[in-house]
């Protein structure tokens, strides 16, 4: 069957294409030969200027560092060598090995002829590998998730101005509780986003380039003359921005980097998407209890038989599709940080599927920034289910009759309250046979649910 989206197996490749495609860039075969062939290029570069290699004139560097002169057409070239050879290359069953075999065809019909064997000098699969993904990792997360997450974040800030001291019922144990207002509870969100969003943004990869099991073995035999750890570091920092995720050596490895990096990445995205998911069944609450609305998109239908319905399908797709995501960066934590004895080849498989995970959580991301911007706050419908909860008020009048000295005052007000509807006039009636000051007993009277809302306003807005 012909490749095309409504063929394609996965529905981040199908259904989800026009979401998930920018993730192309950086998870697709061809991103990651481009990857490889990238980090190759820019290892021949450093031999060179270490003085391995003879000096390469700037126009060989510009054309070695010409990453868009690399096409799909490129990429299958590598593949065609991989699977069944070309142009009198052998199949190499080997993705890494067809990398470096095509380099050395390209170099050919240039300058760099004379330097083709330096192609992976010294180095393992997985040195040019490990590099490659850790640089399409932090391609993704900063120039795909985190415009997106960012503009959650206004979206979300927009709420918190507007709705600072919008009053709203707070639930604990599903039951009536304290009030609070809407966007308090939104700025919970935000930060707790934020702050995983930040630690994913401020973390270091740590990767290594350093041979067949961690040793620069070959290099030393070939070229003992070189401080080769000294080099790595060098070369490696050669990858890095003055801001954003960091590449840093690991000087402490055997074949492959162990990935632990790797599982603290992938830990913050879990949580991060985890906090969305609480923000979607939040919301998704607070629009069947009639506390939200959603403004309805012409000609769409919410049911299929009742057509009066509006549902809240972005965040229920964005709740489904992070937890997909959460689901497989679990797994990537637990199993990319154990390989047996100096490697094996089963994280490989696991790394490859990295972009579908990243699909899903953009695919989440993009439902939620839709959902919040369909929204509105139904304030009179908060405030009358607000009010419809006096009995949220025995809180505050107990804990005055604790400072004023009133025995039992938690007892006093269980009895009046627990288990039966009380009223505003029930309270007054309880206030006024109390062995208070008339100031206490006006100022307790006074009392609303609506005007019983702490420092919530205030820590919505605090800077």
């Amino acid at each position: 069957m012909q490749f095309e989206p409504l063929t394609a197996i996965s529905s981040v490749d199908g259904r989800y294409r026009t979401v998930t495609e920018p993730l192309a860039e950086y998870f697709s075969e061809y991103a990651l030969i481009r990857a490889r062939i990238k980090v190759e290029f820019e290892y021949l570069i450093a031999l060179s200027e270490a003085g391995l290699v003879r000096q390469f004139t700037d126009e060989e560097k510009k054309w070695l560092r010409n990453e868009a002169s690399f096409t799909v057409e490129h990429a299958q070239m590598v593949k065609n060598i991989e699977k069944e050879g070309l142009d009198g290359i052998p199949a190499t069953n080997h993705d890494v090995k067809a990398v470096e075999y095509f380099i050395k065809k390209q170099l050919a019909a240039t300058s760099l002829t004379d330097v083709a064997e330096w192609v992976h000098f010294a180095l393992t699969s997985e040195d040019s590998d490990n590099v490659a993904h850790a640089l399409l990792l932090r391609g993704a997360i900063e120039e795909a998730l985190s415009p997106v997450s960012c503009e959650i974040g206004q979206a979300l800030d927009a709420l918190i101005l507007e709705h600072a001291e919008t009053p709203m019922l707070a639930r604990t144990h599903g039951q009536p509780a304290s009030p609070t207002t809407f966007g308090k509870e939104m700025r919970i969100f935000v930060e707790r986003f934020r702050r995983q969003a930040g630690q994913i943004a401020d973390r270091a990869v740590l990767v290594k380039f350093s041979g067949a099991t961690g040793n620069f073995n070959a290099h030393m035999v070939a070229a003992p003359e070189v401080d080769w750890r000294s080099f790595s570091r060098a070369f490696i920092e050669r990858f890095n921005k003055k801001e954003g995720i960091r590449l840093e050596l690991n000087g402490y490895t055997n074949q492959i980097e162990p990935h632990d990096t790797y599982a603290e990445m992938f830990d913050n995205m879990r949580r991060l998407n985890t906090v969305l998911i609480a923000l979607s069944q939040d919301i998704w609450r607070y629009i069947s209890d009639g506390w939200i609305t959603q403004r309805q998109k012409e000609g769409e239908v919410g049911s299929s038989t009742m057509p009066h319905k509006v549902n809240p399908i972005d965040f229920e797709n964005a709740e489904g599709n992070l937890g997909v995501a959460n689901a497989l960066f679990n797994h990537y934590s637990n199993k990319l940080p154990i390989s047996r004895l100096q490697r094996d080849l089963s994280d490989s498989t696991v790394k490859r599927t990295f972009g579908v995970a990243f699909a899903h959580t953009l695919i989440g991301f993009k439902s939620i920034l839709r959902g919040l911007e369909k929204i509105s706050v139904n304030k009179d419908a908060m405030l009358l289910a607000l009010q419809r909860h006096p009995e949220v008020l025995a809180e505050a009048i107990q804990t005055v009759l604790r400072k004023e000295g009133v025995e039992v005052p938690y007892e006093k007000l269980k009895a009046l309250t627990r288990g039966r509807e009380v009223t505003l006039q029930d309270f007054a009636a309880f206030i006024e046979g109390l062995q208070i000051s008339d100031e206490v007993k006006t100022r307790l009277k006074s009392l609303r649910p609506e005007n019983y809302l702490g420092l919530a306003a205030e820590i919505a807005r605090a800077k």
